[in-house]
């Protein structure tokens, strides 16, 4: 490069550094709405990872058959009639 002059790039603004008064109320909402929904969808990335490295942790103890009175664990055909 010559001269040594910085390259100016478009996500940083020029001038003055404080953006939030150049930001609407519009935009200042937009851009909470999507950090709020960044913070979700990394809360559910977390947990998917949980139940994928240990998906017998979340189970309930208890065996699906249990509430079933009379019936064995094939029988799925007059369990719902």
């Amino acid at each position: 490069m010559d001269g040594g002059q910085p390259i100016p790039s478009p996500l940083v603004p020029l001038g003055n550094a404080s953006s939030d008064s150049s930001m609407s109320l519009e935009q200042k909402t937009t851009f909470v709405f999507v950090v709020l929904l960044f913070i979700f969808l990394g809360i559910l990335i977390v947990r998917c990872f949980r139940i994928l490295l240990d998906p017998y942790r979340s189970m309930p103890t208890s065996t699906w058959a249990d509430g079933l009175e009379g019936l064995e664990k094939g029988q799925f055909d007059h369990a719902l009639a």
